[in-house]
């Protein structure tokens, strides 16, 4: 198994709302501790049998998605 590391980045206007919002959004486990930070997705897509993925924008429309496969049950 290969380690894999990730960097990204966004042009955000206001620097300090924008690390407060990220801080929130990235502070713990995509999806169920986003919500109780206090930020819900702006959208919400399913590929039937394949994926789900919710969908974040920032103040300044940048999106941020968290995804997974859909287990056998559809959920």
């Amino acid at each position: 198994m290969m380690a894999l590391d990730l960097f990204a980045g966004n042009c955000v206007s206001d620097y300090e709302a924008a690390k407060a919002w990220y801080e929130r959004l990235l502070g713990g486990e995509p999806c169920r501790g986003i919500a109780s930070r206090g930020i819900e997705p702006d959208e919400r897509v399913t590929y039937p049998g394949k994926a789900r993925k919710a969908i974040y924008r920032d103040a300044d429309g940048n999106e941020i998605g968290f995804g997974g496969a859909v287990d056998s049950a559809g959920s």
